[in-house]
């Protein structure tokens, strides 16, 4: 004759079952993109590959025309860095982001605080430019670092705006920060979805004659 099973034996296999099961059950987010710091959109279920939901707030500047954005959605763990980054191609084009990322169902509702833009030059200086529709640019023209800025970058893909997909490339100055992005990662900011096949990213180099 098989014994009884204790209440507390059939309990345990239940949590532990549950739990099996739960490892592989997609995680869900929000998903929503727009204009200022707030939005709100549908829950949707992360197709494979992607178990971290994302809420990203930006301020950017393109020519000196200024904008707040946020986006929301599902992205790879791998891929995405919880807290700040600044880029400043040049003094009218900049984009200062912050981010996060959390891994439970929904858990990017709501919103985070906008960035701080601190917009002072810190003395260094790193090659510059911006190449819409090419894998490469020169860098010929130079960028004053602001801020946090203590790296220069070299960013280089596709980057998607709604249906248009498009080479880009651009150099500038960033926070170390910009640093945790690696080729091949999918990257979002608050307006764009990029796709980096070259992310560089070294110290900035002092200027001659001033010591750090």
């Amino acid at each position: 004759m098989r014994p009884p099973t204790r209440p507390g034996s059939f309990l345990l296999a239940t949590l532990l079952l549950c739990a099996l099961l739960g490892l592989g059950r997609p995680l869900s987010c929000e998903v929503c993109k727009g204009y200022g710091p707030t939005c709100t959109g549908k829950m949707k279920t992360c197709e494979a590959g992607k178990d971290t939901c994302v809420v990203l707030v930006g301020e950017s500047s393109t020519k000196g025309h200024k904008s707040v954005s946020i986006y929301k959605n599902c992205m790879k763990l791998s891929d995405c860095y919880s807290g700040f980054v600044s880029t400043t191609m040049s003094r009218d084009d900049y984009m200062v982001t912050n981010t996060r990322c959390c891994q439970s169902d929904g858990c990017n509702r709501g919103t985070v605080p906008l960035p701080q833009n601190n917009r002072t030059e810190n003395g260094l200086m790193c090659p510059s430019c911006i190449a819409p529709f090419q894998e490469t640019c020169p860098g010929t023209q130079a960028a004053r670092c602001v801020g946090q800025e203590t790296h220069c970058i070299y960013f280089a893909g596709n980057v998607q705006a709604g249906i248009f997909n498009t080479k880009f490339a651009t150099r500038g100055c960033a926070t170390e920060s910009a640093c945790y992005t690696k080729a091949g990662a999918e990257v979002p900011s608050a307006s764009y979805l990029y796709f980096l096949r070259r992310a560089d990213c070294l110290p900035a180099p002092w200027p001659p004659g001033r010591a750090e």
